[in-house]
């Protein structure tokens, strides 16, 4: 059987069993309610200023297409940093941990909070078939502080880990803020995690005198092949003592209004934390994911002091090299004439203070 056979093959059984449990927990899953708004129609959300997710179709012309280009990655990638976060950390500091991908440990005002904590060894729905870690978490779950708050961002794999969610909650029972409808899917699955949904620009107090505001971010949302869109996606914008972080944990670059905005809204901004992984191919990912140009791009237009780069290195979603995203992000720096100090992109277990 040819290799591209097999593909295709192993494609079709794999949207049949995604059909299969999209169905089962359409069946039994609440979906958002709400009001008509300027980025909801009733049914899905959308954003007025964005691109939709492509369509199954272009899915099957990125997987198969003459001219795909898919890099090899190495089977284990291990990082050379593991992190023991301190129980908490007080006054005028922040403390940020790469657990890895987009999963981040914020320490700050005695509070600990979790972003898009994903501790699973696949992004996927099957513990069987998905992306899989090339590396371990900078933080093993064991060594983490009592946690307080988690912040989701949407309901991708790689962002909304059920299964790390379910374990926080049996050990710490933090709040869990991420926006509508991503409640229901965290508790169809565990109705004991503490999800709290927000609209676009809704400020929550997280206490301590550090607020949480959902910001609109270029991206999308599923879970599986019948639920597109049906909740909502965003970034995050965290009040801190030692000023605003702009937590920005998936996003394509458009024309850069989203970021121009937050920067009108919320600036002046101490720290940026920016994706710059999982963009090739350009074609396809270029709506929803942006690459370390545009990343440089997004940098400039929200005018943060300080830059950090996730959502690369850990689970190869797209087709770039593993080291390509770090390489080419130094190389934008560099053509941007920014100093590459500015925007660092750290390794699982390495630790930033502010």
């Amino acid at each position: 059987m040819s290799l591209t056979r097999r593909r295709l093959l192993s494609l079709f059984a794999g949207l049949a069993a995604a059909a299969g449990l999209s169905a089962f927990w359409a069946s039994r899953m609440r979906t958002y309610e709400g009001p008509v708004s300027d980025h909801f129609d009733g049914t899905r959300f959308y954003d007025p200023d964005g691109s939709p997710p492509k369509s199954l179709g272009e899915v099957l012309r990125w997987q198969f297409g003459p001219d795909r280009q898919r890099q090899p990655w190495p089977e284990w990638a291990q990082s050379p940093y593991a992190d023991t976060p301190p129980p908490r950390v007080t006054g005028d500091k922040v403390r940020l941990s790469f657990v890895g991908h987009a999963s981040w440990l914020i320490q700050a005002s005695g509070l600990n909070i979790l972003i898009d904590p994903v501790w699973s060894d696949r992004a996927s729905p099957f513990t069987f078939a998905g992306p899989k870690r090339h590396n371990a978490p900078g933080i093993a779950f064991d060594a983490l502080p009592p946690v307080d708050i988690a912040l989701v961002s949407h309901g991708h794999y790689d962002h909304l880990d059920v299964a790390t969610l379910s374990k926080l909650t049996q050990k710490f029972s933090p709040r869990v803020i991420t926006p509508l409808g991503n409640d229901a899917t965290m508790r169809s699955a565990d109705s004991s995690i503490r999800a709290e949904a927000f609209d676009w620009h809704h400020r929550i107090e997280l206490g301590n005198g550090v607020a949480v505001t959902l910001v609109p971010t270029r991206h999308w949302s599923a879970r599986g092949l019948f639920d597109r869109n049906k909740s909502l996606w965003a970034s995050f914008v965290l009040e801190t003592p030692a000023g605003k972080l702009y937590i920005v944990c998936d996003s394509g670059y458009g024309d850069g209004k989203h970021f121009r905005r937050v920067a009108e809204a919320h600036g002046p901004l101490r720290l940026v934390i920016l994706p710059i992984g999982a963009y090739e191919p350009r074609w396809f990912m270029r709506d929803q994911h942006m690459n370390p140009e545009d990343a440089v791009k997004a940098l400039a237009d929200c005018g943060a002091a300080q830059a950090l780069a996730h959502h690369h290195g850990t689970f190869q979603l797209t087709d770039e090299a593993i080291d390509a995203p770090v390489i080419a992000l130094g190389e934008a720096l560099d053509t941007a004439k920014i100093p590459r100090e500015r925007f660092v992109a750290l390794k699982p277990g390495q630790v930033v203070e502010i």
